[in-house]
């Protein structure tokens, strides 16, 4: 007998929902270091932007400074600049690889503002499209992601070059 549900699977999620295979520390310090399998797009003096590995929207980014620091307050003037232009290149690249209409960007200061990782300042550039809200994530809680992360990757990393 079926519950006439289609399935839509999503095995890589159980690593975070587990909190299993996650290496020891803060991620965003380990992240830059990572050779294989690494899901970094640019590299930059100060900053750096990597895949969310849990996106919201396809091309999901993450400025972070190299430095570990919690608040947007403590990084200086030079980290500042450059997460402002690593943000607005990691626009034009998403727009020009996926033709996205919009863009969520933001900072979650505190795990009380919603902060996965909380100890390591992060900026979220989130591609939007129009009509890209639908059913799925507020019914099904799930989100529908139509490429592979490292997929993904490979097309920003190589857009970025030329931007």
């Amino acid at each position: 007998m079926t519950d006439g549900l289609e399935r839509l699977w999503a095995p890589h999620r159980m690593t975070y929902i587990a909190g299993k295979d996650q290496p020891p520390g803060c991620p965003f310090c380990v992240a830059p270091g990572m050779e294989d399998g690494s899901l970094v797009v640019a590299r930059g003096k100060s900053v750096y932007a990597v895949l969310n590995l849990y996106p919201y929207n396809p091309g999901h980014l993450l400025v972070c400074p190299y430095r570990h620091v919690a608040d947007y307050t403590e990084i200086d003037a030079d980290e500042t600049a450059e997460l402002a232009a690593f943000t607005q290149t990691a626009m034009r690249v998403v727009r020009q690889v996926s033709g996205a209409h919009g863009f969520n960007i933001g900072m979650n200061q505190g795990g009380v503002a919603g902060a996965g990782i909380a100890a390591h300042l992060h900026q979220h550039v989130v591609p939007r499209w129009g009509g890209d809200g639908n059913f799925m994530p507020v019914i099904g809680q799930t989100k529908v992601l139509p490429q592979l992360l490292s997929d993904t990757r490979d097309l920003l990393a190589s857009a970025w070059i030329e931007a």
